[in-house]
């Protein structure tokens, strides 16, 4: 039993809120159950307040979107010398910008969408780029205001330029890529296994297929051939390196295998704070190489440090 104290932070005021307090309460629950001295704190402005005077040993981050994955809470920490989990300042800001996640990742050799960057407000019924393709906020994560334009849409999306949008101006337009949704955790330095989402009833991997019970099937290991497999483990690790990722991290890729075994496999992005609940898709793959629930998070405890 450990008798070392354990914030945990969650919840927060992006719009991942609800997912944020799902997992810190997962993550809290079971590190009390492991022996640590837990403090959950549900993060609001004065966050840097309420550690001042707390001071615990750790700091574990369960904080999902902006503030809490973007540098932004990395950057408080180090300035209170306090150790953190998951990754630091400059790899945190960099996996949350798409766009400057997928220019890394290029440079390393990680096969990429062909994408583009604009301003939502630059939209006109003119189809930015040949459709089909993915429209993506450049800084949100679960998926929220994701629009795929399918091949036979006449118009671009008129949603960009409303005043209900609500994910910034910066968008990033990529091709889309047909065929399976395809995901791999990192450990440290090492991939953990490949797991195939399969959306039920949801035309892709949105919010719902993600948080809302029955909306997705995971399969792990993926059914997809053993070369295919291993090239996603090493493209993962190779991802969480290039962009300086600490502790765990998650690459998605989307495999198209529609004409050959071979086929196309192209590298979506990072997540640095995934879910943490014990059914998440990192959780399942630790669980999967032999980790319980309990083991995985200890280890994540024990890695945490500053200058991350």
């Amino acid at each position: 039993m450990s008798s070392k104290h354990v914030a945990v932070l969650m919840g927060g005021f992006s719009s991942e809120r609800p997912v944020s307090l799902s997992s810190g309460t997962a993550c809290a629950d079971t590190l009390e159950a492991e022996g640590f001295r837990v403090s959950r704190i549900d993060v609001d402005r004065n966050v840097a307040s309420v550690l001042a005077e707390l001071r615990p040993d750790v700091v574990f981050n369960a904080l999902h979107g902006p503030f809490g994955e973007d540098g932004t809470i990395q950057g408080i920490l180090e300035y209170l010398e306090i150790p953190y989990t998951h990754s630091g300042v400059l790899a945190s800001a960099l996996a949350m910008d798409k766009a400057q996640a997928k220019h890394v990742a290029a440079a390393a050799g990680i096969p990429v969408a062909d994408a583009r960057i604009m301003d939502r407000r630059d939209f006109t019924s003119e189809h930015p780029m040949k459709p089909p393709y993915v429209v993506k906020p450049v800084s949100e994560g679960s998926s929220f205001g994701v629009v795929i334009v399918k091949e036979y849409q006449s118009h671009a999306p008129q949603i960009l330029t409303s005043s209900e949008w609500r994910y910034g101006y910066r968008v990033m337009v990529e091709r889309y890529v047909h065929g399976r949704e395809l995901t791999c955790g990192v450990m440290g330095d090492t991939a953990l296994g490949v797991t195939e989402i399969i959306p039920q009833g949801h035309s892709f991997y949105d919010y719902d297929s993600k948080y809302v019970k029955g909306g997705s099937k995971h399969v792990i290991p993926a059914n997809i051939s053993p070369n295919i497999y291993q090239k996603i483990q090493t493209l993962a690790v190779k991802a969480h390196q290039a962009i300086g990722c600490r502790g765990v991290s998650r690459s998605d890729f989307r495999y198209d295998d529609r004409f050959s075994e071979d086929g196309e496999l192209i590298w979506l992005e990072v997540n640095t704070q995934p879910g943490m609940t014990p059914t998440s898709l990192v959780p399942e793959m630790a669980v999967h190489a032999g980790h319980t629930f309990g083991e995985f998070l200890k280890w994540i405890v024990e890695d945490a440090s500053c200058l991350r």
